[in-house]
């Protein structure tokens, strides 16, 4: 099957997911063409069947905001006819699908499906804003095959948008060969700097993760319990994590590593992940931790609960909680009898039952084959 993967080059979730996608349907035989504005963070320039087609956008004077979509409409134009395309899988409704929908617009009467991921704040942010909530859901509605990460998200996108298309939930995936529990024995020294508990948290520190609120769960649990805190990321909350750390006087113990391709080589150093979002879609870091034996801790909100499940695999507290209040539960999983061992065990036995990358990349292409299905050769 030749197929056009579109997503965004950055660290969130959704590009990590497309790429990884992009990834493993190439590693299973499928002709695959990336298009982005930038290669993504996570991929693979020497994956076989795999190719990068970047968009590039045009400064005029006239334009006071480059017309992204319709640099992106025609270069996927120009993919889907040169590499003959069988059909389009788009990740991010906006503005993804609708140059999706429009590319299949100028190429009619040719067939040519389009399947839309819907990933989180695509729906709880970007299509709750007046200026897109008509398209998205028109986007939404005109997909062949649409599908979200979680049941959650899902039910809001029919919440939001008042959709009754029919949404298909194929959770996201890991690649248990690369996140693996086995700690790298010289950075778990560096981290930890002896046996004291390494907490970590990983994100893009937007707003809606909440980062402040790792920097008060890690100085209550360090006011009794020594430990490090390692923060990895970048974004418009890092600075007032920053400063939160100093005014807790807890600054020389928290580390700033910034953005980091590398994840997997620091993750099984850590002994609990922390992930305070205000709502997960999904929760593809905390999925990520747990493939490496690392416990998860996040709130009882939005698609999370989906992935992790109380006090058998991870930890979760009430979705108001504040940051003493996740630090009382560190604490108190950290003092039992046998520590974190049965919570991190089970937790990477999580990952390799319900998230293997081949079941669920295995969906994926039963979606596409739907799609087709409901495209008829002209």
């Amino acid at each position: 099957m030749k197929i056009g993967l579109v997503c965004y080059p950055t660290f969130g979730g959704s590009g990590v997911v497309a790429t990884e996608l992009a990834q493993a349907l190439a590693g299973q035989g499928h002709e695959v063409h990336l298009v982005s504005y930038a290669p993504p963070a996570r991929m693979d320039p020497f994956v076989q069947g795999l190719s990068l087609h970047e968009v590039q956008v045009s400064s005029y004077p006239l334009f006071k905001y480059p017309p992204y979509d319709v640099a992106l409409s025609s270069r996927l134009t120009e993919v889907v006819e040169q590499a003959d395309l069988d059909l389009i899988h788009v990740h991010y409704a906006i503005p993804h699908a609708v140059a999706a929908l429009l590319v299949k617009n100028i190429l009619a009467p040719r067939p040519l499906p389009v399947v839309t991921t819907l990933h989180g704040t695509d729906i709880t942010v970007v299509a709750q804003e007046p200026s897109y909530t008509r398209v998205t859901g028109y986007a939404i509605e005109q997909s062949d095959v649409v599908t979200a990460v979680s049941g959650w998200l899902a039910r809001e996108t029919e919440t939001v948008l008042g959709t009754t298309r029919p949404i298909e939930v194929i959770p996201n995936f890991i690649d248990l060969a690369r996140f693996q529990p086995e700690a790298d024995p010289n950075v778990r020294a560096c981290l930890s700097e002896g046996s004291r508990p390494v907490l970590m948290h990983v994100s893009n520190f937007r707003p809606v993760k909440q980062s402040h609120l790792v920097v008060d769960a890690f100085a209550h649990v360090h006011a009794t319990r020594p430990s490090l805190l390692v923060m990895i990321g970048d974004g418009p909350e890092r600075r007032r994590c920053e400063e939160r750390a100093r005014e807790l006087g807890v600054a020389d113990h928290v580390r700033f590593l910034g953005s980091k391709a590398d994840v997997d080589n620091l993750l099984p150093a850590a002994d609990l992940f922390l992930l305070p979002s205000r709502f997960e879609s999904f929760g593809l870091a905390a999925l990520e931790a747990m493939a490496c034996g690392v416990v998860p801790v996040g709130l009882a909100g939005g698609g999370l609960p989906e992935v992790v499940e109380d006090g058998v695999d991870g930890l979760l507290v009430a979705p108001d909680a504040d940051g003493p209040a996740i630090g009382a539960r560190i604490l108190e999983a950290l003092s039992g009898e046998d520590g974190l061992t049965p919570l991190a065990t089970a937790a990477r036995a999580t990952a390799e039952t319900r998230f293997a990358r081949d079941r669920i990349v295995e969906r994926y292409e039963a979606a596409y084959l739907t799609a087709l299905e409901r495209t008829p050769a002209t």
